[in-house]
């Protein structure tokens, strides 16, 4: 469910204080006010874009802070990207989502499997950028239900073919495993999935901090008979150890160190460091964002197993995908 968003203000500094009790009685005569408390006070949605408007006329907008959630005091001017980012609620409360499919092929050039990528619209039946959409998303805090509805999309378009089907989460968005991730292992399960088709791809692989939560969901799926996958991953990825408790079932080498592969050294000792790590986990090595048959052939000679990128097909709606 949509619901507005209530914002916790601070105020500081002689003037705004003095200010202060005017600003309360005015939100609470207009309905806005939710709580007020020493200087502090909480308001409705509507009476913050009210109050930025007289805080640029009246207050010292450098002294006045907020926040969401009882998370960390932010300045003032951020409240603006974040009442800008409305549109979102849109999106996600009627679900305008679909999905493309993009095609990973095996060594042979058979198809192997397909990677989903969300797509949104707005209800005008413009395209939203993904990169612009999660940015929302986090400026609103709506992740949690922008990633659900993707993983939902995503799992409903496995439907079309009988390959195996790479569907991107972010970790950060789950609250908890046992709770977040049961509508969409309900899903499978009421189309007919064969959780063994569905391969749960960590995006963000190097932004994660908590490996413990990340290590609590790739458990659960696992245990429900999925699989799963770490994507980007590069050099730069955390520690061999981690990888170790991970278990990962695909790898997927970060696209920087696959094209131009066949031509820059630097790059080839990372792509065979991490066919080396992959055989030594027991991982299948996936290679993403091949563009050329140079690369290619210097990847497929090495030993890697599975290809994706511009060279094989780009992500098409599903209706314009052909299954082999």
């Amino acid at each position: 469910m949509v619901g507005n968003l209530q914002f916790e203000i601070k105020v500081e500094g002689k003037r705004n204080l003095a200010i202060y009790p005017e600003v309360v009685h005015h939100m609470d005569r207009n309905g806005d006010l939710l709580q007020a408390h020493g200087d502090a006070l909480v308001v409705r949605e509507a009476g913050m874009r009210d109050f930025l408007d007289f805080c640029r006329d009246h207050m010292e907008s450098d002294k006045v802070f907020f926040r969401l959630d009882d998370e960390e005091w932010r300045p003032l001017a951020e409240a603006e990207d974040i009442l800008e980012s409305q549109w979102i609620d849109e999106v996600i409360l009627n679900e305008l989502v679909t999905c493309h499919a993009q095609p990973i092929l095996d060594a042979e050039g058979g198809i192997y499997a397909y990677e989903m990528l969300a797509r949104f619209y707005r209800e005008d039946g413009s395209m939203i950028y993904p990169g612009e959409i999660f940015g929302a998303a986090r400026e609103r805090d709506r992740l949690y239900a922008l990633d659900r509805i993707c993983r939902m999309a995503a799992v409903r378009a496995s439907t079309f073919t009988d390959k195996k089907v790479f569907i991107n989460f972010i970790p950060t968005s789950i609250y908890s495993p046992e709770f977040c991730l049961k509508s969409t292992t309900m899903l499978a399960d009421r189309l007919g999935v064969n959780p063994d088709r569905l391969v749960f791809e960590v995006v963000e692989t190097e932004n994660v901090e908590d490996t413990d939560h990340l290590k609590r969901i790739l458990a659960f799926y696992k245990e429900k008979g999925f699989r799963y996958a770490l994507d980007d991953v590069g050099e730069g990825y955390s520690t061999l150890e981690l990888l170790s408790d991970l278990q990962p079932h695909y790898m997927k080498l970060d696209m920087k160190y696959v094209q131009g592969v066949a031509v820059d050294t630097q790059k080839q000792q990372t792509a065979s460091a991490f066919l080396a790590e992959a055989k030594r986990l027991g991982s299948v090595p996936l290679a993403e964002g091949i563009e050329t048959e140079e690369d290619f052939k210097w990847l497929k000679e090495k030993g890697y197993q599975l290809f994706q990128g511009y060279l094989f097909g780009k992500p098409a709606p599903i209706g314009g995908v052909v299954v082999e």
